[in-house]
């Protein structure tokens, strides 16, 4: 899995998955544009990788704002000339809309549901836009987004973020049919609970880490750089045939049906 020549701009990778997977793309030789909301945790992981004798640049963009991505991506052409490989990753929550995140259907809080929409989905539909017309004028490239299990099955009380997640995962199809002819691929990934800063807060909820990990199968989170090999591979010409795809990773989370059976160890 290498990347030398390549251009590869990662969103949200200040923390997390994001940050695992752009130090992932310049380990492998490609040149990284790290991408974050939080321009100290942007600058700190650009930082990290140049450190590390690799190449990035770090940009401020706030996926709430449709200009900021426009800009991100144009600032990514203008830096290094072309793109070659787009991590859609960026999700957060702000702390004002923490403690209305969790609610059933009748009770989602408007503003809830529009920036989950906007950031985590509305964002990948329009920075994909972007990078769609420059890739396909190079010839090709690779678009990897961050699903989720949870765009796949249903959660109590994050119907908002399922939603969201869900529509990240046919995005992704609708772009890998419409853009295989141009030798360009569109996968996504979907991640069981991964050891990140935005689950990290959810564990503040009593008992909520023990029943986390009691329901893998593997016994346990999983790691952001575990997800980053998923990403890497499939950016990879390793997966010169994968397109379409949406790659679980969850520890063996949604391998069962969760239907209790009178069957123990």
């Amino acid at each position: 899995m290498r990347f030398d020549a390549k251009v590869c701009l990662v969103t949200g990778a200040g923390s997390g998955i994001g940050r695992a997977t752009a130090i992932g793309f310049a380990q492998r030789g490609g040149k990284v544009v790290v991408s974050d909301v939080n321009g100290n945790s942007a600058e700190e992981v650009a930082g990290e990788i140049a450190a590390a004798g690799g190449t990035a640049k770090a940009i401020v963009a706030d996926m709430a704002i449709p200009a900021d991505i426009a800009a991100m991506v144009a600032r990514t052409v203008q830096e290094f000339g072309r793109l070659d490989v787009l991590h859609n990753n960026a999700f957060g929550v702000p702390a004002a809309l923490r403690d209305k995140r969790l609610a059933r259907v009748a009770d989602t809080d408007q503003a809830v549901w529009d920036y989950t929409i906007q950031v985590g989905l509305t964002a990948v539909m329009q920075a994909t836009k972007a990078a769609l017309p420059i890739m396909r004028q190079q010839g090709g490239g690779a678009i990897v987004n961050t699903a989720s299990i949870s765009g796949l099955f249903a959660d109590y009380g994050i119907t908002s973020y399922n939603v969201m997640k869900a529509g990240v995962v046919n995005l992704t199809r609708g772009t890998a049919i419409e853009y295989a002819r141009y030798n360009i691929r569109c996968n996504c990934i979907c991640p069981g609970a991964i050891d990140t800063p935005l689950l990290q807060r959810s564990f503040s909820i009593p008992g909520f880490a023990d029943a986390t990990r009691a329901a893998i199968p593997m016994g346990r989170l999983g790691r952001p750089e575990e997800m980053a090999n998923v990403v890497l591979f499939l950016a990879s010409d390793l997966a010169s045939y994968v397109t379409g795809a949406a790659f679980v990773a969850d520890g063996g989370l949604t391998a069962q049906t969760g239907i209790p059976t009178r069957f123990t160890d």
